[in-house]
């Protein structure tokens, strides 16, 4: 072990190496040829205790790299199940290894993960490894959904191997240091119901909620508990996706995490013109996870992981099936309860009135009809800029825009909290696709981070409305063939 090493502030503890031996397998990186360190998120490295610069050094490449593992790390590939676009199937980290969970200064917990280190026994056939644009890419997602406040998994770091990967190309090879509140997913519990114990599933219910969720009173109903808590947080949560815009592509129950974060920024996207239908993903061809479908697939996905806590909930089976369904009902309630509130802060409304629903849909229901742009339009409404938008010179939107105003007119606060209330809920700025796809250009087949870092800088302040910003909100050119994303695999 270097010095630099030691230095670097890595202070692992390994809780999930501590579960039974059936939920991972353990297993060191598969060293690469000649890592370079490209991108380090130096505010989220000091967030977790580590030195920057050591990280900055060949000894922290080789770490990030996989090269060499860090004092106190223990290497794992998680092993999980999932339903994948409706079909279940045995899964695993097949291209990425928990090194271990870091303990921050705050004696925060954080799982740090090497996405594209290698083959692992979950494998299936891939080569284990990643290419670079996908890993930049999954890069200024996440820190994009991280600075407009949408609980996500975030990036740490990416470098290049020195190594090719083979796609329908040969492409350079990258790994991304993956940080995360933790790695368990719904899809962690349905690998533990079909092919382990109830005592093991038991185990792993202890574990995530003392680590997840440590206020829930461990008596006998904390099962569910347990299921109440993320059925709360997943509605948060996909409430936010929707207030801004933002598709995930994947909602496949693999992809969807205990914890409430956003995870797997394979085919994901923002939606530029407001179309409910809205999908990118080239996988995608029934619209399964369509940007309208995601509140739907996120409680189809719950119900998965209340089916997966049955044993745990109660002895007798129909009162398990009675108390899962009780707990699940409640989601489209919770989901549309955080979205209505979240689109009253949009419009600069504060209370509430049994109309605000109806001004809210008449609205969508303009924007979808003249294929306005979803950010802009808010964005437009926010600075009174309606010229802005291709709302504006249409009757109904000037008869919509005078039943809002008066509708603000009907509330206690002034019109300047209204104003504020909107510039902090409609960000100036999203991770355009275009935008993306030029930095992940300059970047992979010219060397040129330049675009990326740009971008990244205007993204990490998305509600400061400052005039640098306003280049990165035109919208791309026309254009013939919708956009696509593809999971990077």
């Amino acid at each position: 072990m270097t010095k630099e090493i030691k230095e670097t502030g890595w202070n692992f503890d390994n809780s999930y190496a501590r579960l039974p031996k059936s939920f991972f397998t353990s297993l060191n990186p598969t060293p690469v040829r000649s890592p370079k360190l490209i991108i380090l998120n130096d505010s989220l490295a000091a967030s977790l205790g580590l030195n920057a610069e050591a990280l900055q050094s060949e000894d922290g490449a080789a770490v990030l790299a996989g090269n060499r593992i860090p004092e106190g790390a223990l290497p794992l590939a998680q092993a999980y199940a999932g339903h994948q676009f409706g079909h279940f199937t045995m899964l695993g980290d097949g291209r990425a290894l928990l090194l271990g969970e870091q303990m921050t200064p705050l004696d925060k917990r954080f799982d740090i993960q090497l996405k594209g280190s290698g083959r692992t026994p979950y494998s299936r056939g891939g080569d284990g490894r990643a290419a670079l644009g996908p890993m930049l890419r999954e890069y200024i997602i996440s820190e994009a959904m991280h600075a407009l406040g949408i609980p996500s998994t975030r990036s740490l770091a990416v470098v290049t191997t020195g190594e090719s990967v083979i796609r329908e190309t040969a492409l350079p090879g990258a790994i991304l240091t993956r940080v995360a509140a933790s790695h368990l997913r719904v899809g962690t519990f349905q690998y533990a119901a079909k092919w382990g114990t109830v005592e093991e599933l038991r185990i792993l219910a202890d574990y995530t909620l003392k680590r997840h969720f440590p206020d829930v009173e461990a008596d006998e109903s904390r099962y569910l508990s347990l299921l109440q808590e993320v059925i709360k947080r997943q509605a948060v949560l996909i409430a936010k996706w929707q207030l801004v815009g933002f598709i995930h592509g994947v909602m496949n129950t693999d992809n969807m995490t205990i914890s409430g974060e956003t995870i797997d920024y394979g085919p994901c996207a923002f939606m530029d013109e407001y179309d409910p239908a809205t999908v990118f993903s080239s996988i995608d061809i029934h619209g399964r996870y369509a940007y309208g479908n995601q509140p739907n697939i996120g409680g189809w996905n719950l119900a998965k992981f209340a089916e997966s806590l049955l044993p745990l909930l109660h002895a007798d089976q129909e009162e398990a099936v009675q108390l899962a369904q009780d707990a699940i009902s409640e989601f489209p309630e919770l989901y549309h309860h955080n979205w209505l509130a979240g689109m009253r802060a949009k419009l600069g409304i504060f209370n509430e009135e049994k109309q605000d629903e109806s001004l809210i849909e008449d609205l969508l229901s303009m924007m979808q009809k003249h294929r306005a742009d979803y950010t802009n339009t808010f964005r437009a409404l926010t600075f009174d800029r309606h010229e802005d938008t291709v709302l504006f010179g249409t009757p109904e939107f000037a008869q919509w825009h005078e039943l809002w105003q008066e509708r603000l007119g009907r509330q206690e606060q002034s019109k300047a909290s209204s104003s504020q209330l909107m510039r902090n809920s409609n960000p100036a700025v999203i991770p355009r696709n275009h935008r993306v796809e030029a930095a992940l250009e300059a970047a992979v087949k010219q060397g040129d981070y330049s675009v990326m870092e740009r971008l990244l800088d205007v993204l990490s302040t998305p509600y400061g409305h400052s005039p640098e910003q306003a280049e990165y909100a035109t919208l791309p050119a026309p254009s013939t063939r919708p956009y696509r994303t593809y999971c990077g695999t």
